[in-house]
């Protein structure tokens, strides 16, 4: 199971959410680029329309006869046909900034979603092995370097399989968006909760030696759902390992799903957990 999970194929969707954001960003110059040509445009057009008028007023002023005041009346009227269709071309322009906006917002909208799907499962609402893996190698370099402890706990649902046939499968997705949720409260904020997929799940237990693991799987122990009249008790096995000096997040990752075999085999077997194995049979 590590090994499928180190090779898997990455979860698409970060070429598609830089593609969106360039395209907000040039939107984004191109609405500067408008405001700027509108604003330089209005000001050109006032300061043409004020010489325009001066030009004919003051012939009018300096002669005072009928025919200048006749062609003054139609410069001003002229010059108020040319305001009314700069005004007109001032309302394209601002409908179409509103319409680069508008298409912002929706492409912002998008980029959100592709945001959530690329680092969320869908349906628990947990974080998804793209995001986790960068998260948790972080946080190895952390312990490595501080000597702080840190812990890497595989979960699987045990029997899911049987639920999803018995009951149908939304009744497996609602045990596993209970389980999530159940996971959630079980973890403090610096932890994190992960789900690989199916019905696996990965916990990174920062600053948590396998000496306190057994306070997180106590909260864990006891999981039921709700599924119509029927209170369905839902078992899980776990594997662990504990981060060691050198250790990268691989070999935490494979450590502790070499253990999470070992004690799904032993819990078939029936045979009890090793002691060096505090808590970590099935429940």
């Amino acid at each position: 199971m590590a090994s499928e999970l180190m090779h898997s194929k990455p979860v698409p969707g970060s070429d598609s959410i830089e593609s969106y954001t360039a395209s907000i960003q040039a939107d984004l110059r191109k609405i500067q680029s408008r405001n700027w040509w509108s604003w330089s445009n209005t000001v050109v057009i006032l300061l043409l329309l004020t010489s325009a008028l001066v030009s004919f007023a003051l012939p009018s002023l300096l002669r005072d006869d009928d025919f200048s005041q006749f062609n003054l009346n139609l410069a001003v009227r002229g010059l108020v046909g040319l305001v009314l269709l700069f005004n007109v071309y001032s309302l394209w322009q601002q409908l179409r900034i509103k319409h680069l906006c508008d298409e912002i917002q929706e492409k912002q909208a998008s980029a959100d979603t592709l945001y959530r799907l690329a680092m969320f499962d869908p349906l628990t609402g947990l974080y998804n092995r793209r995001f986790a893996e960068p998260r948790i190698e972080s946080e190895v370099l952390r312990a490595q370097r501080k000597g702080l402890p840190l812990t890497l706990l595989l979960i699987d649902l045990d029997q899911f399989k049987e639920i999803n046939d018995r009951l149908g499968h939304p009744a497996g997705d609602t045990v596993l968006r209970a389980f999530g949720e159940h996971l959630t409260r079980a973890i403090r904020g610096s932890d994190l909760a992960v789900r690989l997929g199916g019905d696996e799940f990965l916990l990174m237990l920062a600053d948590c030696d396998t000496s306190q693991l057994h306070l997180v799987l106590d909260r864990l122990n006891g999981f039921h759902v709700l599924i119509g009249d029927e209170n369905i008790a839902v078992a899980f096995s776990v594997g662990y390992k504990q981060h060691g000096l050198g250790e990268t997040y691989r070999d935490l990752l494979s450590a502790a799903d070499a253990s999470l075999y070992e004690n799904k085999r032993i819990a078939r077997g029936g045979t009890a957990a090793p002691a060096s194995l505090p808590h970590a049979h099935a429940f």
